[in-house]
């Protein structure tokens, strides 16, 4: 700034003056400025800006796996809404482990982020505790926080999976079975519960045998529709969990001559052009990630957490059925 200050001949504060875009200036000593700038290839240090207010201008944002369709559109509206605000996004992966969660958390921390959005892996999250009454705000998003109050954005996993069974018993399916994945990831256990809901307003019994709940691999797929579509009673309808598992579904029934009405629990890519269409109850990541991104800059402006703060919010996010063929096959 020394230097675009003695080129154009004025002085530091009228360059900071125009830098940072006050009306305050003369015409001419703005168009002098803006020259000089132009001639040195000037460049503000907006980190040393934040910082003197008190600011990093970075987020933190902790994902089950950048990889995952599903949480890329996420990482994007988070990343549309941070970049409203001038504001850079650091992203990792936890990989569903709660040691690796901690540790990038921590490290975003370390690193002075202005706030943190966390898509949880482990069940306590009280070591974020001291970040947080030190002033880092944060928000989870798809499952709850363990141990600890603080901001949630969720889908509506009971609700979502309780309409799948219900399209499906619409047809006429009165066993229909349920591929979910591991039993203690909350919205794998939420939607279990929808499951069990919509039977049980149907008067159908649950059934242990229909059931399968474990992290998707082709090895548990196929041994999980050997289950349900063996014995005496086969199921003739299946309601899958998670994108994952719907797609290896798919590529299990695909080996097999098996006539099975299926909905899956979120969207597949091209899940429209399969024969029959994949019918889903669809999540809206997009909206979850910038209603987490909104609220945790709501959190930042508001500054550091105190008596007169705003109560922790849970906002729940519907879902939609859409119909596309699969999940319209009528019980034989």
């Amino acid at each position: 700034m020394k230097d675009v200050a003695a080129a154009a001949g004025v002085s530091l504060k009228t360059v900071s003056r125009v830098v940072n875009g006050e009306s305050n200036v003369n015409d001419d000593l703005r168009s002098a400025v803006l020259e000089s700038i132009a001639q040195l290839g000037f460049r503000r240090n907006a980190s040393a800006r934040e910082l003197r207010q008190g600011r990093s201008g970075t987020i933190g944002l902790l994902l089950e796996d950048v990889a995952d369709p599903f949480y890329s559109i996420l990482s994007r509206a988070v990343e549309d809404v941070a970049r409203e605000h001038g504001t850079m996004v650091f992203a990792g992966s936890s990989a569903e482990d709660a040691d690796r969660e901690r540790d990038l958390a921590l490290a975003f921390c370390e690193r002075r982020v202005d706030g943190l959005i966390i898509v949880p892996a482990g069940s306590s999250h009280s070591y974020l505790l001291p970040e947080m009454q030190a002033g880092i705000p944060v928000v989870f998003v798809d499952r709850p926080p363990g141990d600890i109050e603080a901001d949630v954005i969720l889908t509506d996993n009971r609700g979502g999976s309780r309409r799948g069974v219900e399209h499906l018993l619409a047809h006429g399916h009165r066993r229909i079975g349920f591929i979910g994945d591991a039993p203690e990831i909350y919205t794998a256990g939420e939607r279990l519960r929808g499951y069990r809901e919509a039977l049980e307003s149907a008067g159908i019994a649950f059934a242990d045998e229909l059931v399968t709940q474990a992290p998707p691999s082709a090895a548990s797929t196929a041994e999980a529709l050997d289950r349900l579509l063996g014995g005496p009673s086969p199921a003739t309808a299946l309601l899958c969990g998670n994108s994952r598992t719907t797609v290896s579904v798919l590529r299990e029934l695909a080996r097999r001559s098996t006539r099975l009405a299926l909905v899956g629990f979120d969207d597949v890519e091209l899940g429209d052009l399969l024969q029959p269409g994949l019918t889903v109850v669809a999540q809206d990541p997009g909206a979850m990630g910038a209603a987490a991104a909104r609220l945790l800059f709501q959190r930042i402006a508001g500054g550091s957490p105190g008596p007169t703060a705003a109560p922790p919010q849970t906002v729940t996010i519907g879902t939609r059925l859409i119909p596309r063929g699969s999940g319209e096959l009528a019980a034989p």
